[in-house]
């Protein structure tokens, strides 16, 4: 039996951080500030920064160091904030862990290609070593079901910062109940890219949901099946399903369409982004003009759903 209790004060809408740019591409850090204040009134629960949606490939540690430091400063402690590692050596993701945990970080995330249990293990360790406030592993295949499940009840029973686990996998939901049946429903589960199962991951007891926009829109889903009102949060979800069937093309297609939103919101100053990156081209532009629009209306109809 894994002794360990839930994390609390974490369940909810995380906001997933994209990277604002200037004209001059630079990190914007007021466009940084505009969005925690305007996430943090929609009622998100905590923050993401430095995942797959912030462009992590393109910023140089300077410029990460940047976006955590004025993310940290902004959110003053109201929220957790979970800062990523993700990267190609393993030194390096132990650099940024220490470097994040020293400027106030509360929680790690990490996403490490998959070999074997020994090296995965391993790795996972050096970086519990280092006493982040929590560990999030990222469980990240697209194409795949990710991680052996009993390596992950291994770990969650070995490793006691590691307390969140993020599943973006083929096929998400049945990973999330395995994952909650094999670690006692103990493990902070939390679902990102498979935002289109939203309502069928609440249903399976998934403890938070990551996107990057529409917080607003989320935290009432979130809320209305959380408190019985299961047919409300349908409603409102169900408008949702074009906006997220375009924007989860691609990844690319995602940023691209993102920063589309909060540009248009007044969020960000700019809806640039760094090359290279997938074309959005002028189809694309005329559809996103279109969901946005739509993506207004829901957010100002959100009473008349309930």
């Amino acid at each position: 039996m894994i002794k360990k209790s839930k994390i609390e004060g974490l369940n909810g809408i995380i906001g997933v951080v994209n990277t604002p740019f200037t004209n001059n591409d630079e990190i914007d850090c007021d466009s940084l500030r505009r969005y925690v204040h305007h996430s943090i009134q929609c009622g998100v629960v905590g923050f993401l920064t430095l995942g797959m949606a912030a462009e992590i490939n393109k910023l140089s540690v300077a410029e990460k160091e940047l976006i955590v430091k004025t993310i940290i400063r902004e959110v003053n402690g109201r929220v957790p904030v979970i800062c990523g590692i993700s990267s190609n050596t393993q030194n390096e993701r132990l650099s940024l862990a220490e470097k994040w945990i020293s400027l106030g970080c509360q929680g790690i995330m990490v996403s490490i290609p998959y070999e074997d249990d020994t090296g995965y293990s391993e790795k996972i360790n050096q970086i519990a070593d280092l006493k982040p406030g929590f560990l999030m592993i990222q469980d990240w295949e697209f194409h795949g079901y990710g991680l052996p499940v009993a390596l992950i009840k291994r770990l969650f029973a070995d490793i006691d910062v590691f307390r969140c686990l993020k599943i973006e996998v083929i096929p998400a939901g049945v990973k999330y109940s395995e994952i909650i049946k094999l670690t006692d429903g103990k493990l902070h589960v939390s679902g990102g890219w498979a935002g289109t199962q939203m309502i069928e991951a609440l249903d399976r007891g998934v403890d938070a949901f990551m996107p990057t926009i529409l917080h607003d829109i989320y935290v009432n889903i979130y809320n209305l099946h959380c408190s019985g009102k299961r047919e409300a949060a349908k409603k409102i979800f169900y408008e949702l399903v074009p906006i997220l069937a375009f924007s989860h093309q691609h990844l690319d297609i995602s940023i691209h369409f993102n920063k589309k939103m909060v540009h248009r919101q007044g969020i960000f100053s700019t809806d640039n982004v760094r090359e290279p990156i997938l074309p959005f081209d002028a189809y694309h532009e005329k559809v996103a003009h279109e969901l946005i629009l739509k993506a207004k209306y829901i957010s100002d109809s959100i009473k008349s759903y309930v």
